[in-house]
């Protein structure tokens, strides 16, 4: 069998493709190695969004380059988003590239390895969503299922309908299987993604439905999903939300900025006060949920009075969690060419405040959990220290405690004595 070494870089979705291309080349006769040095084929599955990411690829292919000079019949490949990004430029920044796959193509890669030749094959398709493709998923207790692929809503910062295509989901039945499958395999905990899994539709089933039926399944404890756009929260899947006891009272809903005038330019579809009013129908209908967000600060035109109307949108909500970035100009996307209005060094100052707005406001939340009690599915050894475990409440909140005879795998209730923005401490009750 020949070996194959796969690194990954971005999201949860790239997680799962190369969950899905692994399970495919496992069908094509490749094992997987978790040594570059013994691996036949090197791939390196990318992600496009950030600017940041490009470089850090980029160094890491020059850094692997050295495995095909003591080993010519090695090929070493790009896939993913960024090798749809970057595939006109890619032969001349790493000509030692062999060859660059994009994420509609993986179904065509053992085929063309075997060849032996180098290629670049980055067609973007509206069928394919490798529903009959069983993943090969390692040791753990939450399954990624992606839902759907690519996005239709082109919002003007985003380069992922360029890179990943035009939307489309998986048979209701494909992924209902992938969910058994999924648990009896073990695993505990399903998360289903898409670039904007609420738009989820198969014929007469949306999202709403996937969610009731998957919570019909014998075996699966925990349901997440991620990322919801705000335009795509219908009545329904807000009622599944508040129905389904398995679905987790947390829930990732992107805002990108506070301002009505930016969230225009960025095409979110929603203003400021239509995403307020949605943040309270969704904690009115699953008490106890945990909010997490993506927050964009520098966006072209973004003035002062836009980024304090961001932070005073954060001081509304109160996320128990936030992921913040300064904007970067992504090649292909409608804001790519417009002027730069906010240098970089206010970016920078804009993000180190929200940054401290979000520690702030998690602190506080997480220390009004200090006495409550919570089940944590157990993940696996913490970082604090030998005989401690770590693992997630329903919130989606990290758990670390002394261990006290459980394993990976097991719920169990913990008493939180002590909190960070960042980490329940507690003692298990069992």
């Amino acid at each position: 069998m020949r070996a194959v070494y796969v690194e990954t870089y971005g999201c949860q979705m790239n997680l799962a493709d190369t969950e899905l291309l692994l399970g495919h080349l496992g069908r094509s006769g490749y094992s997987r190695t978790d040594d570059p040095a013994s691996a036949d084929v090197i791939l390196l599955n990318t992600c496009a969004i950030r600017e940041h990411a490009e470089e850090r690829v980029m160094g890491r292919l020059g850094e692997l380059q050295h495995h095909k000079t003591k080993r010519p019949d090695v090929q070493l490949g790009l896939a993913g988003c960024m090798a749809q990004h970057l595939k006109d430029k890619l032969p001349a920044r790493a000509p030692f590239v062999d060859f660059v796959v994009g994420p509609d193509s993986y179904r065509r890669l053992p085929e063309l390895l075997a060849q032996g030749d180098a290629f670049i094959d980055v067609r973007l398709g509206r069928e394919e969503t490798y529903s009959n493709i069983v993943p090969q998923r390692g040791a753990g207790v939450r399954a990624w299922i992606s839902i759907m692929r690519g996005c239709d809503k082109f919002c003007t910062f985003c380069v992922v309908p360029y890179v990943r295509g035009r939307e489309r989901s998986l048979p209701i039945d494909a992924v209902l299987d992938q969910v058994r499958t999924a648990v009896d395999g073990g695993y505990r905990e399903i998360v289903f993604l898409g670039q904007t899994v609420n738009a989820y539709r198969d014929g007469d089933a949306d999202f709403a439905q996937l969610l009731r039926r998957t919570n019909a399944i014998d075996g699966v404890e925990r349901i997440r999903f991620t990322s919801p756009h705000p335009s795509d929260m219908t009545d329904a899947v807000i009622a599944a939300l508040a129905e389904c006891d398995k679905v987790c009272p947390q829930l990732h809903l992107p805002v990108q900025s506070g301002s009505d005038a930016v969230l225009a330019r960025m095409e979110r579809g929603y203003t400021r006060d239509q995403y307020l009013r949605l943040a309270e129908r969704l904690r009115l209908a699953k008490p106890g949920l945990a909010l997490s967000t993506d927050i964009i600060v520098g966006f072209p035109g973004e003035s002062d009075a836009d980024f304090e109307a961001t932070c005073a949108l954060m001081r509304a909500v109160r996320y128990d969690t936030a992921f913040m970035f300064k904007y970067s100009r992504r090649e292909h996307t409608k804001a790519f060419n417009w002027d730069e209005s906010v240098s970089d060094g206010e970016k920078s100052r804009r993000l180190q405040a929200v940054i401290a707005i979000e520690e702030h406001i998690a602190a506080e939340i997480n220390d009004r959990s200090v006495g409550a009690t919570f089940p944590v599915l157990i993940e696996g050894p913490a970082r604090r220290g030998e005989g401690w475990l770590a693992g997630k409440t329903p919130q989606f909140k990290t758990a670390v405690f002394p261990w006290a005879g459980s394993a990976p795998g097991d719920t169990i209730p913990v008493r939180v004595t002590s909190a960070t923005a960042h980490t329940l401490v507690g003692t298990a009750e069992i």
